[in-house]
């Protein structure tokens, strides 16, 4: 493959919200007196206390993104929506305020997955409980297998 001395480009290594990283490829990019994305579309007004996680209509704490894209070197387009009062709502956001949503978003999965195994122990206790009773009452029998 021949390099074509008109094709420009450049590499730029991008982190995302899991905290792995790639690298993109840019092709021709932009002249510099072009506009940006990040001027074409500003972000939303930042907020001290802004936690993406949180519901601005009901301020339940299960906000979750629906998909995020990269638009600028500093800044996200994220969608979101909360499953208590079904808001949604799209934005763009900075580094850092979606890194803590990322951040959240991580907690909140372990604390479902720390849930998840309690209440399969929980079942699986119950499970041999029963059985245990079910052999000590002759209540089991060969052909039940």
């Amino acid at each position: 493959m021949s390099q074509d001395p008109d094709h420009r480009h450049h590499v730029r290594r991008v982190l995302l919200p899991s905290g792995r990283s790639i690298e993109v490829v840019y092709f021709d990019p932009p002249e510099p007196d072009a506009l940006s994305g990040a001027e074409l579309f500003p972000a939303d007004p930042p907020s001290v206390d802004e936690d993406l996680h949180v519901c601005p209509e009901c301020r339940a704490g299960l906000v979750y993104p629906l998909e995020w894209a990269e638009c600028s070197h500093t800044q996200w387009e994220v969608e979101r929506r909360c499953p208590n009062c079904e808001w949604q709502h799209v934005g763009r956001f900075d580094q850092d305020v979606v890194d803590r949503f990322d951040d959240e978003l991580d907690r909140g999965t372990a604390t479902v997955v720390r849930d998840l195994n309690r209440l399969m122990r929980a079942n699986m206790e119950e499970d041999i409980e029963r059985f245990t009773l079910a052999l000590d009452s002759d209540a089991v029998w060969p052909m039940d297998f």
